[in-house]
């Protein structure tokens, strides 16, 4: 890795740690609050690509695990890796790198479409089916009551989705960092 590259994963990390900052919402129905922290997994993923995007939040939940406060509503340390938000906090780094791969896939012809398509999926649709099984155990509620609870989210994990997407065709115009290998000229027979 270059130093510009861990540069860039120590920068958002930093970023997912300062939305951390940003008071989370709490619902009464179940016990996961609305955070903007999952908006940096997003921009991880769409700006980094997927090696850089997965990397930088390893790095941020290496961060919360030696007890930085760094989550939302100040929470770090080992005890946050146990209990009804836990599975939401593993799929950070997968989600990271499936908006980055997707992200990476559609370069080429990438736009809002498409950025808004990999946001969707790496970033609500991974963590969601990491962190709503997790949320079912830990808080002992049934699957289906954990899937209808997680619900309420889905709006604002929408409009996340869509300002990443927005976030990262700006980026991807102005300042492109993803870079993709060139393509190799096709053998003649």
């Amino acid at each position: 890795m270059k130093t510009r590259d861990l540069a860039y994963v120590a920068l958002f990390a930093a970023i997912v740690a300062v939305l951390g900052v940003i008071p989370p919402v709490a619902i009464p129905v179940i016990p996961v609050p609305i955070t903007a922290q999952t908006l940096g997994v997003m921009l991880a993923g769409s700006v980094l690509g997927a090696k850089r995007g997965g990397l930088a939040l390893l790095l941020f939940l290496a961060v919360v695990a030696v007890g930085a406060p760094v989550l939302s509503g100040g929470h770090g340390g080992l005890g946050v890796f146990v209990g009804p938000t836990a599975g939401y906090l593993y799929s950070w780094p997968i989600a990271a790198f499936v908006v980055g791969l997707l992200t990476q896939v559609f370069w080429r012809r990438f736009n809002l479409a498409y950025a808004l398509i990999a946001n969707v999926i790496g970033g609500i649709v991974v963590v969601y089916a990491v962190g709503i099984p997790f949320t079912s155990v830990y808080a002992d509620v049934s699957l289906t009551t954990s899937f209808v609870g997680s619900l309420l989210f889905i709006p604002g994990d929408a409009v996340k989705a869509l300002i990443a997407a927005l976030v990262a065709v700006g980026v991807r115009r102005a300042y492109p960092v993803i870079e993709l290998p060139a393509r190799q000229p096709a053998a003649h027979r």
